[in-house]
This record gives structure tokens, C-alpha cells and sequence, in this order.
């Protein structure tokens, strides 16, 4: 354990002064104050004892092998004048889905920037850190995860002639509250449907696994349980405080953003039926019974949303610390030293989609009522990642 403290040490004092070619800070590790998210008191666990969080808590795991890590290209424009674009899928013929939080517009973005409003989805009730958040597609089939008067749900649509039609709600019930409404969506490699939720600021229920809030769910596309899901449910992996990232590598492995309260950001290498560990500690602990995270983040630097994978590494875009945050993954799956891009040029950073050509898809987040928005707030950017 002591050998292992002292490498925890080594580990922490690299990430203070590394940086990327281009510039980019690496994460740090020393604590930070409260989250993107309102805070308040610290929670208490289930149990009633003060949430535990580590002293010290390393960058990432250590690396089995050399990372090689491609630098991020100039950002490009692709559109700019949306109001909070919360997330972003691609069709197969190179256009974009992309949702607006606040006013429930689905919009269907190209890549030579032209905007098509395809209308607002019904239901939609906006408040807080709730509104119409994930979108995923499948063929002709489009998911998106919202946030309904009495509860967050998931409705599949059919997309025909440039419209959605054919309304179906597959999942509701799932936990709503003006905080922590979780809401990315993703169809995994298996081609099952998977939802990131949040805890809604109630950390107990992340320990139910009665309860839909603080989970990763895996479904069928009519919203049944997934063949080989851990418990018989939908729920996939509990123990969450607030997943809004999911991304695969291409060995199928399967990692999840999730946002912390008052010290710890994580990333988290997701397995069928583990137990991550909130309420009960944030960061990394000591309890064989929870998974600890691979990467981790002071707050202040992160509040990760979007993560999508490319180019060898997981990019996780940053709300409250203002950056894209890129994490190289070795072939065995393990984290590099975290490297920092575009610190505080575009403000906070909402969604992250990997798209053609060796690029990624990045949005603002700057008119969520958190940000400062800038000249042509939100937009959507284009980087390079080769």
C-alpha cells in the first residue's frame, strides 16, 4: 500500500506539470470546491455517515503501456446561434441530430453548416438542469431522453422525409429533479440502447437498484430489458451520481463521465452489475464493494459532460472548468496523463460526438444560465483529432 501511495504521489506531481504539444494544461489533483452543480450540504450516505473522499486521489490509472496522443486541430465553426445544445447523434449520411435543451428543438445540423429546425418535441417540460437532453440513432429509429412534468423519459420516433413521427414512449418513470437529471443516450457496439441518469440531488437512490435514478440502463430499442443485463432490468451498472457521457473504445470496453460534488469528477470503466459508489465516496476509496473510477478531476477542472471516443483517446467536454479535456487509452484500456485543450477560449463545453473524417463535434454551453454567453453563442465546433 505504501509503494502504492508513493506511485499515486509521482503520478500527481507529473499531471501538475505536463503538458500536450499544442499547449494544453494537464489536470491537476488537488481538491476543489463545489461542482457545476448547485451545491449545498455535502450529502450524507445511506447509512448516515459523511460522504468519504479520498485525501489525495491520482490523475488515472497508471499506463501498461506507451500512449501516443494526436493533437487537436484548430476548432472550426459549424454552427452558431442555438440556445444550449445539449447533444448530438449522426445520421448515416454525415448530417447531425442535435437537441436544444430550453426550448425543445430538434435540429438536424450538416457538416457545410446549414441548420434545419425539425420541430419541437412534445412533452418537453424545461426547468433547472431538466428539458429534452439525449438523442441516439439507429438506422430510422430516433431515441431522445427528456424531462416530462412528473418524470425523465425516453421516447423512439421514426425519422421519415426529414420529420420525426411516430411517437413511442419506451421508458418513463426514470427520476426527475432540477438537478442531476442525467440524460445521455447512446447505442452501444452490441447495438442495444444505453442511458446515462442522474440521482436528482437524493444519493440514496443510486444505491436501489429498485430505483432508475444514478444508473446506466441497457435496453432494447422498445425499451425492454437488454438479454444478458446483470439483474433481469434495465438497470446496467448503479451506484452513479450523474452519468452525462458514454463512450466505447475499440475493444467494446465502455466508459461513463460522471460529474462529483465537492471534490472528485470521474471517469469510470463500466461493467455490467458493479456498484460505483455514491453516495458513499466520491473519487477513489478504500470499499472493496465499489469500482473505483480510472481518471479523476478536482471539480473546479472539470464537471465532465459529453465524451465521445477517437483517435485513440476519450475526449470529455468541461462545463464548469471550460476545456476539452482529451484522456489517451492504451491498448489494454488504461488512462493516460489527462491534457487539457482550449482553456477558457470558448467557455463551457456541453457535448462531445465523434464524427467523420477523423474529427469530433463539440458544443457550447454558454446560455445554460451558468455560462457568459459570447458573439455567436451556442455553437457547434469541428476539431480535427489525427
Amino acid at each position: 500500500m505504501e509503494h502504492m501511495r508513493k506511485l499515486w504521489t509521482i503520478m500527481a506531481l507529473a499531471a501538475l506539470t505536463a503538458c500536450s504539444a499544442a499547449g494544453g494544461q494537464a489536470a491537476r489533483t488537488a481538491p476543489a470546491g463545489p461542482a457545476e452543480t448547485p451545491a449545498g450540504a455535502s450529502p450524507a450516505s445511506p447509512s448516515g455517515a459523511p460522504v468519504s473522499s479520498p485525501v489525495s486521489s491520482p490523475v488515472s490509472s497508471p499506463v501498461s503501456s506507451p500512449v501516443s496522443s494526436p493533437a487537436a486541430g484548430e476548432p472550426r465553426t459549424v454552427a452558431s446561434g442555438l440556445a444550449v445544445p445539449w447533444a448530438i447523434a449522426f445520421l448515416s449520411g454525415g448530417d447531425a441530430l442535435v437537441t436544444e435543451r430550453d426550448t425543445a428543438r430538434l435540429l438536424r445540423v450538416s457538416r457545410l453548416g446549414g441548420v434545419k429546425d425539425l420541430g419541437r418535441i412534445t412533452g418537453v417540460a424545461p426547468g433547472g438542469e431538466g428539458g429534452l437532453l439525449g438523442v441516439a440513432v439507429k438506422g430510422d429509429l430516433v431515441f431522445v431522453y427528456f424531462t416530462a412534468e412528473r418524470d425523465n423519459r425516453i421516447v423512439r420516433y421514426r425519422l421519415r422525409g426529414g420529420a420525426v413521427t411516430e411517437p413511442k414512449v419506451i421508458v418513463q418513470g426514470i427520476p426527475k429533479g432540477a438537478i442531476h437529471n442525467g440524460g445521455r443516450l447512446a447505442i452501444g457496439p452490441d447495438g442495444y440502447l444505453y442511458a446515462g441518469t442522474g440521482e436528482t440531488g437524493e444519493g440514496g437512490l443510486a444505491q436501489r437498484r429498485d430505483s432508475l435514478g444514478g444508473k446506466i440502463l441497457r435496453m432494447t430499442e422498445d425499451g425492454a430489458p437488454a438479454p444478458g443485463n446483470p439483474f433481469g432490468t434495465l438497470v446496467y451498472s448503479y451506484g452513479h451520481r450523474n452519468v452525462q457521457g458514454l463512450a466505447w473504445d475499440p475493444s467494446g470496453r465502455m466508459y461513463a463521465s460522471e460529474l462529483g460534488q465537492n471534490a472528485w469528477d470521474e471517469i469510470n470503466l463500466i461493467r455490467p452489475g458493479a456498484n460505483y459508489g455514491w453516495p458513499e465516496v466520491e473519487g477513489r476509496g478504500d470499499d472493496p464493494r465499489f469500482v473505483n473510477p480510472i481518471v479523476t478531476w478536482p471539480t473546479s477542472e472539470a464537471s465532465p459532460s459529453g465524451m465521445a471516443y477517437a483517435g485513440g483517446s476519450l475526449w470529455v467536454a468541461a462545463l464548469r472548468g471550460e476545456r476539452l479535456w482529451q484522456v489517451p487509452l492504451s491498448r489494454s484500456g488504461a488512462a493516460g496523463t489527462p491534457v487539457a485543450h482550449f482553456q477558457d477560449r470558448y467557455g463551457r463545453l456541453r457535448a462531445v460526438a465523434a464524427a467523420p473524417g477523423d474529427t469530433i463535434w463539440v458544443s457550447t454551453s454558454n446560455r445554460d444560465g451558468r455560462g457568459s454567453p459570447r458573439r455567436g453563442d451556442d455553437r457547434i465546433l469541428e476539431v480535427s483529432v489525427r
